[in-house]
């Protein structure tokens, strides 16, 4: 076997792991953002200019995604090893089915070129081309007009894939590919009507121009004839356009309230925080983590502890609830913390907010369950799913039904309570913002999360990226309260105001953060809120009906991208 054949088939194996750590690396915690404009390329290259002489193109694209999404997975959510090695490593081979099938619909809509004969590779083809005196046909890689609704396809088929990837089995939408945008709130700001979706879409369409691009070039540089770039100057147009957006709604001048806030972070490892032998120290670290927020000058109006702060269920356990009275009756302020709550034999991971000194008590029970951290499903049916993820999930909680919000005592605050990962899901978070009957909906989201699971690792700087979006999509501040791992204060434009962090600059700390959030007052809502993924759906639509379309040409003989005429070599192309 010849060096170059070798090559051909090893080559767009290490492009799909290329790919796979790329997108990888746009997340901690390597936070290398700028690799997503280009982090699909290596994968889209391998699909398209190799493989011509493999029996099944599709699953070999199949596999090249599989590659490619085991490669991501595997990286950036490492820091599931924290919990579960074995979950961790079985969790990848299902996530790593969305990226198979896009990169099966990459191969089944490429434009068609010219064909090998038997025998020939893609190498004697290129040599017999570098021969030869005349012009080569024109490639449909040169139309700008192809190459654009190439890569709106392809983009709207990503974007539809990571919207069901949010939900299906109750979902898991962690780091989409616009999500690695989160620390550039400019190009943020579209999110108000697209939510991530429209970012991932923008970016993977930037992503398939690069290569049609790089494609045109050697194909221009081949003929000498070139041709306007259409589809790379609008491309380009748009992420200005974006970016011009995002700057002008940074100047927003709604009215706001000022709201003083105190989230203590306790740091507890998690070992100790159901430990009975423990809870005289995690009572005393709260009493005093607290008497220092309350100590400042305003005292807060909102005083949060994290998930699952109390060693007991606050309302069914009398050394947890005396503490707990005890020390609302002596604020001002009003507490909401998050705890385990009870009722007959069902078990719910709940937050509360007190008021009053202790006399007004809100409830909310979380409504979507972590599937393996809260619950496993099929538990009975299905008991090596349960083996694999060991003891850290005994038993299952029992999701709520309710989007409570809860007043506080300034009645012109209302709090959409938010548990650990439910500040990652878009669709939910609106739920709260929305107004019904008797609540005008949410101006303020709170999060309380216990990212005390995953250690030091880069698992709660992950969980933050994915938050922000939240603030964006409807135009609220939010206030993370964590165990440990980042507590912090987002603005309504995804920004990060404060952040609680220790002398070293780590955000794995016991402390206190302190001060002031603007709260929008006339609870305007943005068009996500009132319609929520209508951005990825109307791409999925556009997908399905791509993909019928192509398959309909096809069966009429016509072919997905016909074969363009060749072109006489004193004859100049004409522009698109």
């Amino acid at each position: 076997m010849s060096w170059p054949l070798k090559a051909s088939r090893v080559w767009p194996w290490l492009a799909a792991i290329c790919s796979g750590l790329l997108y990888a690396g746009c997340f901690a915690p390597f936070n290398l953002t700028w690799l997503c404009w280009i982090a699909l390329t290596p994968l889209i290259a391998a699909i398209w200019f190799s493989g011509q002489e493999s029996r099944h193109p599709w699953l070999r694209n199949l596999g090249l995604g599989y590659v490619a999404g085991l490669a991501f997975f595997w990286t950036v959510l490492s820091w599931l090893t924290t919990v579960t090695i074995l979950g961790w490593f079985v969790l990848e081979f299902y996530m790593a089915i969305y990226v198979a099938l896009w990169a099966w619909l990459c191969g089944f809509l490429k434009p068609r070129e010219i064909e090998t004969q038997p025998g020939e590779t893609k190498w004697d083809q290129m040599l017999a081309q570098a021969r030869s005196t005349a012009a080569p046909p024109r490639s449909a890689w040169t139309k700008s007009t192809n190459n654009l609704v190439l890569a709106f396809i392809l983009a709207a088929g990503w974007t539809t894939l990571e919207w069901l990837r949010g939900w299906v089995f109750s979902g898991w939408g962690w780091n989409g590919l616009g999500v690695a945008l989160h620390g550039n709130w400019p190009l943020i700001q579209v999110a108000e009507f697209t939510g991530v979706a429209g970012l991932s879409f923008l970016v993977a369409f930037a992503n398939v121009i690069a290569v049609t691009t790089v494609r045109r070039f050697i194909l221009e540089a081949r003929t000498r004839v070139t041709r306007p770039h259409f589809d790379l100057t609008l491309t380009m147009a748009a992420i200005v356009g974006v970016l011009t957006f995002g700057l002008r709604a940074a100047q927003d001048s709604s009215p706001k309230k000022s709201l003083r806030v105190a989230a203590v972070q306790s740091n507890v490892p998690q070992h100790q925080k159901f430990d009975p032998q423990f809870t005289r120290k995690i009572f005393d670290q709260f009493r005093r983590l607290s008497e220092i927020a309350l100590r400042s000058n305003p005292p807060p109006d909102l005083l949060i502890w994290p998930e699952s702060s109390m060693p007991g269920p606050v309302l069914a356990e009398q050394e947890s609830y005396e503490f707990v009275m005890e020390l609302a009756a002596s604020a001002e302020s009003d507490l909401l913390l998050g705890t385990i709550d009870e009722e007959n034999r069902d078990v719910y991971n709940a937050a509360l907010l007190i008021s009053d000194g202790g006399e007004r008590v809100q409830v909310y029970r979380k409504v979507h369950l972590v599937p393996f951290g809260e619950y496993v499903p099929g538990r009975h049916r299905v008991p090596l799913l349960a083996r694999i993820v060991g003891d850290q999930v005994p038993g299952d909680f029992t999701a709520g039904k309710e989007y409570t919000m809860f007043s506080l005592t300034n009645s012109d605050v209302q709090v959409a309570p938010l548990i650990c990962f439910e500040d990652t899901i878009g669709e939910l978070t609106k739920r709260f913002v929305l107004p019904t009957e008797t609540n005008p909906g949410a101006n303020l989201l709170v999060d309380i999360t216990n990212d005390g699971w995953f250690l030091h690792s880069a698992g709660s700087h992950q969980h933050l990226a994915n938050a922000i979006f939240r603030c964006v999509e409807t135009r609220r501040p939010m206030v993370r309260a964590a165990n440990t791992g980042v507590t912090c204060f987002v603005n309504e434009l995804g920004r990060v105001a404060q952040v609680l962090r220790d002398e070293a600059g780590s955000t794995f700390t016991e402390g206190v953060l302190t001060g002031e959030i603007k709260v929008p007052t006339e609870h305007e809502l943005t068009f996500y809120t009132r319609h929520g993924e209508l951005f990825a759906k109307f791409c999925a639509v556009i997908t399905l009906l791509a993909i019928l379309f192509t398959i309909a040409l096809r069966r009429t003989g016509r072919g997905g991208s016909p074969e363009p005429p060749v072109s006489d070599a004193n004859t100049p192309a004409t522009g698109d």
